[in-house]
C-alpha cells in the first residue's frame, strides 16, 4: 500500500478522533480572524546535531535539512527535558515534563485523555496527523489521520498501525514514511490548515541503511572524538557503570552486522553476541534485499576476522562501522526530507508553513566513548533544532536562547493564533524567532531523567544547565553530585563538585535547582522511585535445583534468593533479580525431601512484550512423594493476552495440602517465537521468572 492509497474521506470522517470526550475550556478556541500558519514539524530518532552538516560538518553534509537552516533559524542552545524517546514524544505532544504528563520512562503507556496540542488545533479547524514512529504504547489521540510504527518500527519492510488497522508495507521505512506524508498532503482538505508530525524511525538503533546507500562511506575514515577513550577519572560511578559502551555493549552482530559465530569469540568484554534480535530483523527483509546487504556485510564479517583486532585497535574499528551504518541512515532522512520540502514548493504551500526539523534528543556518536542517549552531559541533553517560516523568521539566523522541547507545544499552538492552556509548562518561541526584543529568555533549563534500572543502565538523575555550568545529581541506588564548568571545559571532563574554588557557584546553583524544582512542581521525585523489593523467608531459600535448559548468562538470578519483587514492577532491581530463558520452556527440578510438610508453592513471572518477554502458555506443578516417581499436582492456564501491554509481573500459586513432598518439578511453558504481530516476529522470546516460593 503506498502513502497515498487512502482516501480523503477516510480522514475526514474521523475530524472527531481523539478529541472526542475532551471538553476544552472556551479560551482554547480562538475563532478570531487570527492568521493561522500551517505546521510541517519532522522529527527524527536519536539524529544527533553532530551529524547534521549546519551545526557540524566534520562527518556529513546534510544539505536539505541544512536548507531549513539556511532559509529559517538555527538554534544553538537546544535542550531536552528527558533524553529518551517516549518521555520525549510526550513532553512534545502535552507541553510539560514528565511527572506531570505521567510518562516517565519507556515503561510508561501515555494517557492519551489528556489535553495535547493537537486537540487543541483540531478544536481551532486544523487537520491534523501523525506518520511514522510514536512509541507512546496507547493509540494517538486528537489526530485526524494516525499511520504509526509499533513499538520501535522496523527498517524493512515495515508494519504501520493505520487507523487501528495493522498493514505491512514494501520498501525502506524512512522513505515511505515520506511518501505517506505527501501522501496524506495531497488528500487533506485544501480549505483548512493542516499540522503534520512526520516522525522518523531513522537513525535509531541499530541503523539499517536503505539498500540505496549501502555502501556509502565504504572507504571513508571518520574522525574519533578527542573523548572517545574517557576513563571517567573525575566522576561518580554513574558513567562508568552505565552499558552504552561503544567497546563494550555494542554487539558483533545487531549492532556492527559482522556474522561473528559464539564459537569464534576470543573476547566477551569485547564481543558481544545478539543473534535472536539479529535474526528477526534479517527475516524481515525479501531474498533480493538479503542477497543485496549480505554483499556488504559479508565483506566487513570477512575483514573482521582477517584483522584480527584486539584492544584498542579493536574499540576504534568499531567506531568506524558504527559511523558508516548511522550515517548511511541520516542520508536518507535528508533525503526525504528534502522531498517533502519540494512538495511545499511545488503546491504553493511554502510561504505559509511552518517547518520545524529535530530529534527527539542528542545522541552520541562515540563521545566518552558512548552510543545511545540519556546522561545530562551535553551529546544526548542538545538537541537540533531548526524553524522556517518565510517572511516571518528572517532567514540565515542563529539564536542562542536556551530553549526545550517543553517549548515546541506552546510555539504551534501561537502560530495556530490559539492560547497555550496554561498548565502547559514551556513557553512560545514565537518571541525570539521574530526578534522580539523584549522576549522573556531562560537563564537554566531543568533535567529530569528516570530510567533505572533499565537497558543501558544509566542512572536516575535531575540537573540544571545554564551558560556557563551545569549542575547534575544522580540518585535512587547513589547521592552523587557533578559539577562542570562549560566554559573551562566543555567536553565535561572535569568534575569540579566539590573543590573549594566552585563553593559558592555551587551553592548558587543548588538554589537555583531547586527553585526551578519547584516552579515545575517536580519537588518529589522520589515518588517515582520503583517499590523495593522485600524479603520473605519460606522453605525454598537456599535449596538446590536444577534447570533443564540454561538461563541466560546476563539473566541468570537465583530463584530461590528470598526477595520478591511487587507486581507490576519490572525493573526493581538490576537484571540480576531475575532468571530468563530464551525460546526454551522453564523446567525446574528441586529436592524438597527436608522443608516438610508444604502447603503452597508460589513462582513469579514477567510479561513486558516491547522486551520480547511473554508469559508462559501454561506452568505444570509435579510432585514426587517417593523421590523417584512424579505426579501431576495441577496445571495452571496463562489468562493473559500476548498483546497485554507490561511490564507487569504475575504469580502463580499451588495447594500443596500439607503434604510431604519430596521432589517437586515445575514447567512453564514457553511461547517459543515472537508472534507475527510483534515487531520481532520470528525471533527468540524470552520467559521471565521470580521467586520460588515454598511455604
Amino acid at each position: 500500500m503506498s502513502g497515498s492509497d487512502y482516501s480523503r474521506r477516510d480522514f475526514i470522517k474521523t475530524v472527531a478522533l481523539g478529541a472526542a470526550g475532551l471538553a476544552l475550556p472556551a479560551n482554547f478556541i480562538d475563532a478570531a480572524a487570527k492568521h493561522k500558519y500551517n505546521i510541517l514539524f519532522i522529527m527524527s530518532d536519536d539524529h544527533a546535531y553532530q551529524a547534521i552538516s549546519c551545526y557540524d560538518n566534520k562527518l556529513i553534509n546534510t544539505p536539505n535539512i541544512d536548507r531549513i537552516a539556511r532559509e529559517g533559524c538555527r538554534f544553538i542552545n537546544s535542550f531536552c527535558t528527558n533524553s529518551i524517546c517516549g518521555p520525549s514524544r510526550a513532553v512534545l505532544l502535552t507541553g510539560k515534563y514528565s511527572h506531570k504528563n505521567g510518562f516517565i520512562d519507556n515503561t510508561s503507556s501515555f494517557d492519551g485523555q489528556q489535553v495535547t496540542f493537537p486537540k487543541i488545533l483540531q478544536k481551532n479547524g486544523y487537520q491534523t496527523a501523525v506518520i511514522g514512529k510514536w512509541h507512546l504504547k496507547s493509540d494517538p489521540t486528537g489526530f485526524n489521520f494516525w499511520s504509526i510504527l509499533p513499538g520501535q518500527g522496523d527498517y524493512y519492510n515495515p508494519d504501520f498501525i493505520e487507523m487501528g488497522n495493522r498493514i505491512k508495507i514494501n520498501g525502506y521505512v524512512t522513505d515511505l514514511i515520506a511518501d505517506k506524508s505527501i501522501g496524506w498532503l495531497k488528500e487533506r482538505d485544501n480549505s483548512k490548515p493542516f499540522c503534520l508530525l512526520m516522525h522518523n524511525k531513522a537513525p535509531h538503533r541499530n541503523w539499517l541503511p536503505s539498500l540505496k546507500y549501502i555502501s556509502l562511506f565504504e572507504d571513508k575514515e571518520f574522525p574519533i572524538p578527542s573523548t572517545y577513550f574517557d576513563d571517567y577519572k573525575t566522576r561518580s560511578l554513574a558513567a562508568p557503570e552505565s552499558e552504552m559502551s561503544v567497546s563494550r555493549n555494542m554487539s558483533m552482530d545487531y549492532d556492527l552486522k559482522v556474522d561473528l559465530k559464539k564459537d569464534e569469540v576470543t573476547d566477551p568484554t569485547r564481543e558481544r553476541i545478539m543473534g535472536d534480535y539479529w535474526e528477526g530483523i534479517y527475516a524481515r527483509m525479501t531474498e533480493d534485499e538479503r542477497k543485496e546487504w549480505d554483499k556488504v556485510y559479508k565483506k566487513r564479517s570477512e575483514e573482521y576476522r582477517a584483522l584480527k583486532l584486539k584492544g584498542a585497535d579493536l574499540d576504534k574499528w568499531k567506531y568506524q562501522q558504527y559511523m558508516k551504518d548511522y550515517l548511511r541512515c541520516v542520508v536518507s532522512v535528508d533525503e526525504n526530507v528534502g522531498k517533502v520540502l519540494n512538495y511545499l514548493d511545488e503546491n504553493n504551500l511554502a510561504n505559509n508553513t511552518l517547518v520545524i526539523y529535530t530529534s527527539d534528543q542528542g545522541f552520541y556518536l562515540g563521545e566518552h566513548g558512548w552510543f545511545d542517549k540519556r546522561f545530562m552531559y551535553e551529546q544526548s541533553l542538545r538537541m537540533p533544532l531548526l524553524m522556517r517560516l518565510p517572511g516571518v523568521i528572517k532567514p540565515h539566523t542563529d539564536n542562542e536562547n536556551m530553549v526545550m522541547n517543553l517549548d515546541f507545544a506552546p510555539t504551534f499552538l501561537d502560530y495556530a493564533g490559539v492560547n497555550a492552556p496554561k498548565e502547559m509548562q514551556g513557553s512560545s518561541l514565537r518571541p525570539v524567532l521574530e526578534q522580539n526584543i523584549f522576549a522573556k529568555t531562560r537563564d537554566a533549563i531543568y533535567y529530569h531523567y528516570f530510567e533505572f534500572p533499565a537497558v543501558h543502565m544509566v542512572k536516575r538523575h535531575y540537573g540544571i544547565r545554564t551558560k556557563k555550568y551545569k549542575l547534575i545529581h544522580f540518585y535512587y541506588n547513589i547521592d552523587a553530585w557533578e559539577l562542570y564548568d562549560l566554559e573551562k571545559d566543555p567536553d565535561e571532563l572535569n568534575n569540579v563538585y566539590g573543590n573549594a574554588e566552585y563553593k559558592s557557584i555551587t551553592e548558587n546553583l543548588k538554589k537555583k535547582l531547586y527553585s526551578l524544582q519547584k516552579k515545575y512542581d517536580d519537588v518529589d521525585y522520589k515518588k517515582y522511585l520503583p517499590k523495593q523489593t522485600f524479603k520473605i523467608s519460606h522453605k525454598g531459600i537456599g535449596l538446590a535445583y536444577t534447570l533443564a535448559n540454561a538461563p541466560a548468562p546476563k539473566y541468570n538470578g537465583n530463584i530461590t534468593d528470598g526477595m520478591v519483587y511487587p507486581e507490576g514492577e519490572l525493573y526493581n532491581v538490576p537484571f540480576k533479580g531475575w532468571l530468563g530463558v530464551q525460546e526454551k520452556d522453564f523446567i525446574l527440578e528441586m529436592d524438597t525431601s527436608t522443608v516438610n510438610p508444604v502447603s503452597e508453592i508460589k513462582i513469579g513471572f514477567l510479561q513486558a512484550t516491547e522486551s520480547w518477554i511473554f508469559m508462559p502458555r501454561y506452568i505444570t506443578l509435579y510432585a514426587s512423594y517417593d523421590g523417584t516417581n512424579f505426579e501431576k499436582v495441577k496445571t495452571i492456564r496463562n489468562n493473559i493476552p500476548d498483546r497485554q501491554s507490561g511490564p507487569f509481573k504475575k504469580t502463580y500459586t499451588f495447594d500443596m495440602k500439607n503434604k510431604n513432598v519430596k521432589k517437586i518439578r515445575i514447567t512453564a511453558k514457553s511461547i517459543g517465537k515472537c508472534p507475527p504481530w510483534h515487531e520481532g516476529a520470528g525471533g527468540k522470546a524470552w520467559i521471565f521468572t521470580d521467586e520460588l516460593i515454598i511455604e
